[in-house]
């Protein structure tokens, strides 16, 4: 509750997310007064998803030095690589600790209306809240984010606040988004939602999210067929990172000339003006991050990126 925040006695809190985790869960963080020592970054895999077992034990290492576990935010589709993590063991856990399991699915949600992708929804029986952006994959102006949860009634008996000037005859028959948020005043999101999926109908933004799925594989495809290429992170979705390899005289990889080479490589590309994409660090190493999202996109323009190599 948000009075409960400024309780001298309240113990320190803790949220858990993976190292792969967008940023935003840290700034979440700092607006609850957490601070960014409230967050728990778990390490990722060889495929950059949440460790559920490390995951486990940080919230038995926490619980016995007195820390309360007060969020799991679990990701569909990070950021950097669009990994997917393993939201069915994590929602195990989360339901086995009374901890509250909110899924960050802005990027990835959107293809689950692909029914071959359904399985990105695996463990959402366990989930309280979840957070998609349309303005991200399903072709929506920015700024569009949904929010889903299982909850309401949570996000009411925290946020609302009604002075007088602010009441209205019709008490509770309404919905007032200003009783589930932060934010009072809003503009009408839903409009240009409603008109993006009258448009493109079910089945058409199906075709076209499976499209860019077939192009990122096409794209991570020929970068694995060259020797002076690597894939940072197995391709998923519809998101690509690679890097440019250099070799010193005996053949092994140069990290740091590769780092440079690639970070010249993206300012080539994007200098170019016939395409744009935009750089991650994955491990210690600098790459290139292609995200396919632009309903327009076919391979033509995607192979401009070929071109500059």
């Amino acid at each position: 509750r948000a009075e409960g925040m400024t309780g001298r006695s309240l113990p320190q809190l803790r949220i858990y997310c993976s190292d792969q985790t967008h940023s935003s869960i840290e700034k979440a963080a700092l607006a609850l007064g957490l601070g960014v020592r409230g967050v728990t970054k778990i390490a990722s895999d060889a495929k950059f998803r949440m460790n559920a077992d490390a995951l486990a034990e940080a919230i038995s290492r926490d619980r016995a030095e007195g820390v309360v576990p007060c969020a799991i935010v679990a990701t569909v589709g990070t950021t950097s690589t669009a990994s997917v993590d393993p939201t069915a063991q994590i929602g195990a856990l989360a339901h086995r600790e009374k901890v509250w399991l909110h899924v960050d699915a802005a990027y990835g949600g959107s293809a689950a209306i692909v029914p071959e992708l359904r399985y990105l929804w695996d463990g959402i029986e366990y989930v309280d809240s979840i957070v998609v952006n349309p303005h991200k994959w399903l072709f929506t102006p920015v700024d569009c984010s949904v929010l889903y949860t299982r909850r309401p009634d949570a996000l009411r008996e925290t946020f609302s606040l009604v002075p007088e000037y602010l009441r209205t005859t019709e008490g509770d028959e309404v919905i007032n988004y200003m009783d589930y948020g932060i934010q009072l005043g809003r503009r009408f999101r839903a409009l240009k939602l409603w008109m993006v999926l009258e448009h493109y109908g079910t089945e058409h933004l199906r075709q076209t999210i499976r499209g860019h799925i077939d192009l990122a594989r096409r794209l991570a495809d020929e970068i694995e067929g060259r020797d002076d290429l690597e894939l940072v992170a197995p391709q998923s979705l519809s998101v690509v990172v690679f890097r440019r390899v250099v070799r010193d005289a005996s053949g092994n990889v140069d990290d740091r000339a590769s780092d440079d080479a690639t970070e010249l490589l993206l300012e080539t590309i994007n200098g170019s003006g016939d395409v744009y994409v935009s750089h991650t660090k994955l491990r210690g190493l600098y790459a290139i991050r292609v995200a396919i999202g632009n309903g327009a996109t076919r391979w033509r323009h995607v192979e401009r990126i070929l071109a500059h190599l």
